[in-house]
């Protein structure tokens, strides 16, 4: 028995002798299991006592001798025995004799069992499990210590423990059967397994469970498939709690603690408790891409730590709670389930050292990744808040002379400088900050609109704005739009906002609406990178549009490639068609703007003229245009 505890932590119905205090021998069914306790392996067994179970087969024996030596002395044993007993037809089942202890197991009256099958009286609750001991009886004629569930009378279920024998009667193969009830010793063996492989206190999976699940994980494992998380989560300043407010508090703390830990996860993740208050979370079913699965990972511990700082208000006394988390994103090869855990300890080590009620990633690539990635959204969030944001402009050209501006917005880092929207427009869109950054460009613009109005040379200025489609369909934004105009002073016909044509994929008739009622102020709009994206011409027809934008990635290609070149000769004919201007972007070198002239296109905006500058600059530029105008002619 030690041996198959060793190997597989758990041994189920060994069957051995014991000796008891008065030198009588004993026969045992043990189930057994190694438990980890205070840090010790301890053996918990259930001894159970079979010797009459034992001595019950004994007289099944002593009774199919009875039958061959004395009709008198069988019907005593059979009517007599404490088991239930029956006497039954091999082949259909058929019950020719039952004993009262049968009778009383099952419910059952004499009348309603003798001429009836055990079909017809639904006692197996598996019928196939009587298709097996048949099966048995006709190789063996013998069967001993079968394990079954069967069902009385009113349906209720029991398990059984059966021996049976195959023998003649009157010609007929007979099944002589010796049951007994078995609901009790199963019903601890169950809840001895359960002890081995839950946390008594949690009733969450124990560190045996997890290891099991990590291990059959791993073994599944192909390189390419989808990649796993292991979350290690250590609850900050336990033992202080357990030390001040009791033992009995701190066992209600790590009950709460691992519901809510449930609760934050989906269905299919794997929750265990490892002891003490550290707990673990397995994430099957990741991203392919190990940076996209980190983010899943990240994404789903920064809910835990949400959820586990939430006050607990147990035994009467409020705890404040947070926890440390230690994450590991493996599948790319075949890692150890040792290995797995070592790695999400390390991780977990780091997140102390960082403060604690923090997470931190194994792999030094991931993490500095997420890292840079959480560092970038908080800069981001402080320079909204410092206002450590400026626009440049870049001049749009009509025939030669400046008609108007995009302002575009750039972040003005105090340790790097200038930084281009590229690096962190796309994170503003993903955390929400682009609503804040959107309405810090309208207003800055407005200003600017507001203060060239005061100049003639300036005073019919257009200024265009990018909105994003997230700030677009807020409930909120054309009220935003025109309290901006008001508070500044600025001219709506001067203020021209760029659409993008993924606005026009959700809610068209609600984008048509806003944009009729903003219209209705005289404020424009222009399709930005119009030909890249939805592009249908029946709700472009019904579209309020002031302009047309020749997206840069056909402008770029326009003298070399000759779809670029036919995609914008066509989006030039329809704005013609349509009474719309057209405008390109990215113009670049001359020869790119006299084919653009040639095909009826005289506005643009690149680094012919200039790329977005600050604001001195572009009105230097201004100055310096209208003083060396030279219309071109083309």
């Amino acid at each position: 028995m030690v041996r198959l505890l060793r190997q597989n932590g758990i041994c189920k119905n060994f069957e051995a002798q014991f000796r008891k205090k008065n030198g009588t021998i004993m026969w045992s069914l043990m189930t057994s299991t190694v438990l980890e306790m205070d840090g010790q392996q301890c053996h918990l067994a259930l001894v159970r006592d079979v010797t009459e179970a034992r001595a019950a087969e004994e007289r099944m024996k002593a009774t199919l001798e009875a039958l061959r030596v004395s009709e008198e002395r069988y019907s005593t044993a059979f009517q007599t025995s404490l088991d239930g007993m029956s006497l039954s037809h091999l082949e259909d089942g058929l019950f020719v004799d039952v004993n009262p202890a049968f009778l009383r197991m099952f419910g059952f009256n004499e009348d309603e069992v003798i001429g009836n099958n055990s079909l017809q009286l639904n006692i197996w609750a598996n019928v196939h499990d009587r298709q097996k001991l048949v099966e048995v009886l006709r190789e063996k004629s013998i069967c001993g210590h079968m394990e079954v569930q069967f069902q009385r009378k009113g349906g209720e279920r029991f398990w059984v423990q059966l021996s049976a024998s195959k023998i003649d009667l009157d010609g007929i193969s007979t099944i002589l059967l010796v049951i007994r009830d078995n609901s009790e010793a199963k019903a601890a063996a169950e809840k001895i397994e359960n002890l081995a492989f839950y946390d008594p206190l949690t009733h969450l999976p124990n560190r045996r469970q997890l290891l099991d699940r990590l291990r059959q994980t791993l073994a599944s494992t192909t390189r390419g498939t989808r990649k796993m998380a292991l979350l290690l989560i250590d609850l900050d300043n336990f033992k202080t709690t357990n030390d001040t407010q009791g033992h009995h508090v701190g066992d209600l703390l790590l009950q709460e603690m691992g519901k809510r830990i449930v609760s934050s996860v989906r269905e299919s993740d794997f929750v265990a408790r490892l002891g003490g208050d550290e707990f673990v979370v397995l994430l099957e079913d990741l991203s392919e891409l190990p940076n996209y699965a980190a983010e899943q990972a990240k994404n789903v511990g920064e809910k835990l730590l949400a959820s586990l700082a939430q006050p607990s208000l147990l035994g009467g006394c409020e705890c404040l709670n947070s926890a440390s988390i230690g994450i590991t994103v493996f599948g790319d090869r075949r890692e150890e389930t040792t290995e797995v855990l070592q790695q999400a300890d390390i991780a977990m080590d780091q997140s102390k050292a960082a403060g604690r009620n923090t997470l931190r990633f194994f792999s030094p690539d991931l993490q500095a990744a997420v890292s840079a990635k959480a560092a970038l959204e908080e800069n981001l969030r402080q320079a909204i808040r410092l206002k450590q944001f400026v626009l440049y402009y870049q001049p749009q050209i009509n025939r030669g002379a400046v008609v108007g501006s995009e302002a575009l917005i750039r972040w003005s880092h105090p340790r790097r400088g200038i930084l281009a929207p590229g690096g962190f427009i796309g994170l503003a869109e993903e955390t929400g900050l682009i609503l804040d950054l959107g309405n810090w460009v309208l207003e800055d613009a407005c200003l600017q609109i507001a203060q060239w109005s005061k100049h003639k040379e300036t005073a019919r200025l257009a200024v265009a704005v990018n909105v994003s489609a997230r700030q677009f369909r807020q409930p909120e934004f054309e009220q935003q739009v025109m309290d901006t105009l008001q508070r500044t002073g600025a001219n709506p016909q001067n203020l021209k906002l760029e659409l993008t044509e993924s606005m026009l994929v959700d809610d068209i008739e609600g984008v048509i609406a806003k944009m009729t009622r903003l219209r209705s102020y005289g404020i424009g709009f222009s399709l930005d990178d119009f030909g890249t994206g939805y592009s249908s011409l029946s709700y472009l027809k019904r579209l309020p549009l002031d302009q047309l934008k020749i997206d840069r990635s056909f402008v770029k290609d326009i003298l070399t490639d000759a779809s670029s070149g036919a995609i914008a000769e066509t989006i030039i004919s329809l704005g013609r068609a349509m009474g719309m201007p057209v405008i390109a972007e990215g113009v670049e070198t001359e020869a790119q703007r006299v084919f653009l002239a040639r095909l009826g296109c005289h506005a643009f905006q690149g680094y012919l003229v200039s790329p977005p500058i600050p604001l001195d600059d572009f009105e230097k530029l201004l100055a310096r245009m209208a003083k060396n105008h030279a219309p071109y002619n083309d």
